[in-house]
C-alpha cells in the first residue's frame, strides 16, 4: 500500500488521521513539525504527504517548497483550518497537489489521499521509463569497422547536418541516430522517430506533419505531427526508402524551406529540426526505378554512415555476448553468466542473418533456457537456429524453380519462427510484412509449431 506522512503540530489532527489511513490500509509515519517533517521525506520513501499550514518553526508553505526540491514527483496536500481563497491560490502556486480544510471530512481525505498517492507512483513510474528510453544502449564493439563509425558519429554529432545510415535489418541503426543525438548541441531537445514502413501511406503525411480539425474523416482535433514534436531537436526518419513519393516530395520542401504545412491547413509553421535518415535498402536502385526522389537523396545523403552485418565483424561478438547477457539476466533477476570459449566460438560460426537483434534474441533463450552460472557448448548447441536446409538440398530436391523458392521461402519462415519464439508479430516485423500476410503464408506451407 501507498506511504503516507502526516506533518501537523497538532497531535490530535495526527492521531485522527492515522486512525483513518490506518484502517484503510494505508502505512503512515507522522510528524509534529516542518523540520522534523523534511527529515522524514530525506530518509523514507512516501507517496503523499498532509501538510499543515500553521506550525511552529519554519510554515507549511516554507515546508512545502522544500519538499518539493528533495522530491518533485512527491504530491503534498495542504491541511488547515484557515480554508481561505487566498491560502488555497498559495498552495497551488507552491506545488501542492490539493488542499484540505479542517475539520476534516472523512471521505475527502480518502479520496484526495488515494488521487495524490497513485499520482506520485504514476509520475516515478513515468520518469523511470523515460530514463530507459531516453538512454540508448551503447554502440558496442572493438571491431575496425565499429571504431570508424563511432568516430564519425563524434565528428558529425556537432556539425548540424543531415545524416544517412545504411545496413541491414537489426544492425543497429537507431542506436547509431540516437548517438548522433546525444552527443549533439540538440541532446536536450526531443529525439522523435518515424519508422515510415510501419505507417500506412495514406496516413504518412498527418503523421509527419499533422493536420487540421476536419481536414479528413477521423480528424476530430488538429494534431502536431512529427516535425513540431521535433522542433530544435532531432527527426529520425527510419526505413526511408519505404516512403511513399508524394511524402518525399513534402519532407523535400519542409527541408528547403524550413517550414511545414499541417494536412488541410494554409499556415506555413516554421520547423528547426536536424534530419536522420536511416534504411535497409538500396536507394540509388530506387532511384534508377523512379521510386525515391534523386533530389530528396542528396539532401538527406550529406553524411554517409554505413553500419556494417554481423557475420563480418565477428570479433565484436564476445563484447555483444557480454552485454546483452548481464542486461537480460539483469532484467529477468538470474545471476549472469559467463560464456566459455566453445561456447563463443560457436556463435562466431553462425551467419545471423538477423545481425545483432538475432544475437540478443539468442542470448535471452540461452540465459532463460540454459540456467548455468557458466555457459558452455554443449549447454547450447540445441538452442541454437540450426541450419536444417543447405542450398544443395534445395536444389536436389525442387522439382521446379517454384519449388525451389517455396522450399527456400518456408525454411526462412521457420528459422525467424524460431528466433522469436513463435511470435507472430514480432515475426512478421522482422520478415517486414503485415502479420495477415504471414498467417497467409503459414497456411500455405502448412507451417504449424513443432515443425
Amino acid at each position: 500500500m501507498p506511504r503516507i506522512l502526516i506533518v501537523d503540530d497538532e497531535p490530535g489532527i495526527r492521531e485522527s488521521i492515522t486512525m483513518i489511513l490506518d484502517y484503510e490500509g494505508y502505512e503512515t509515519d507522522s510528524a509534529a513539525n516542518g523540520e522534523e517533517g523534511l527529515q522524514f521525506v530525506k530518509q523514507g520513501k512516501f507517496d503523499a504527504v498532509l501538510l499543515d499550514i500553521n506550525m511552529p518553526g519554519i510554515d507549511g508553505f516554507e515546508t512545502l517548497k522544500l519538499i518539493k526540491e528533495i522530491d518533485k514527483n512527491l504530491n503534498v496536500v495542504i491541511i488547515s483550518a484557515y480554508g481561505n481563497i487566498e491560502n488555497a491560490i498559495k498552495a497551488t502556486k507552491h506545488g501542492a497537489f490539493d488542499f484540505l480544510e479542517k475539520p476534516i471530512d472523512r471521505e475527502k481525505l480518502l479520496i484526495t489521499v488515494r488521487n495524490a498517492s497513485e499520482q506520485a507512483i504514476l509520475k516515478k513510474e513515468f520518469e523511470t521509463i523515460k530514463k530507459e528510453i531516453d538512454t540508448p544502449s551503447p554502440i558496442l564493439g572493438v571491431s575496425k569497422q565499429i571504431i570508424n563509425i563511432l568516430e564519425i558519429v563524434n565528428k558529425v554529432a556537432a556539425a548540424d547536418v543531415r545524416v544517412m545510415i545504411l545496413g541491414e535489418n537489426g544492425t543497429g541503426k537507431e542506436l547509431v541516430a540516437r548517438a548522433i543525438h546525444q552527443n549533439s548541441p540538440r541532446a536536450n531537445m526531443p529525439f522523435v522517430e518515424v519508422n515510415c514502413a510501419a505507417i500506412p501511406n495514406e496516413l504518412i503525411e498527418s503523421e509527419l506533419f499533422g493536420h487540421e480539425k476536419g481536414s479528413f474523416t477521423g480528424a476530430v482535433n488538429q494534431r502536431y505531427g512529427k516535425f513540431e514534436q521535433a522542433d530544435k531537436g532531432t527527426l529520425f526518419l527510419d526505413e526511408i526508402g519505404d516512403m511513399s513519393l508524394q511524402a518525399q516530395a513534402k519532407v523535400l520542401r519542409a527541408i528547403e524551406d524550413g517550414k511545414i504545412e499541417r494536412v488541410g491547413g494554409a499556415k506555413k509553421i516554421p520547423v528547426d529540426v536536424r534530419i536522420v535518415a536511416a534504411t535497409n535498402r538500396d536507394l540509388q536502385e530506387m532511384i534508377s526505378k523512379g521510386e525515391f526522389r534523386e533530389d530528396l537523396f542528396h539532401r538527406l545523403n550529406v553524411i554517409p554512415i554505413i553500419v556494417p552485418p554481423l557475420r563480418d565483424r565477428i570479433e565484436d561478438i564476445p563484447v555483444l555476448v557480454a552485454h546483452f547477457a548481464k542486461e537480460i539476466a539483469t532484467r529477468h533477476k538470474k545471476p549472469v553468466p559467463v560464456f566459455a570459449e566453445d561456447a563463443l566460438n560457436l556463435l562466431k560460426k553462425l551467419k545471423w542473418t538477423g545481425n545483432v537483434r538475432e544475437l540478443r534474441n539468442i542470448i535471452e533463450r540461452i540465459i532463460i533456457l540454459a540456467n548455468s552460472p557458466v555457459i558452455k557448448l554443449d549447454n547450447i548447441d540445441f538452442l541454437l537456429p540450426m541450419e536444417k536446409v543447405s542450398i544443395d538440398d534445395l536444389i536436389t530436391e525442387s522439382s521446379s524453380f517454384q519449388d525451389f523458392k517455396d522450399k527456400a521461402e518456408k525454411a526462412y519462415i521457420l528459422r525467424q519462427l524460431e528466433l522469436t519464439g513463435w511470435n507472430i508479430s514480432k515475426t512478421a516485423e522482422d520478415l517486414d510484412i503485415q502479420r495477415s500476410h504471414l498467417y497467409s503464408k503459414l497456411k500455405k506451407y502448412g507451417i504449424e509449431k513443432g515443425d
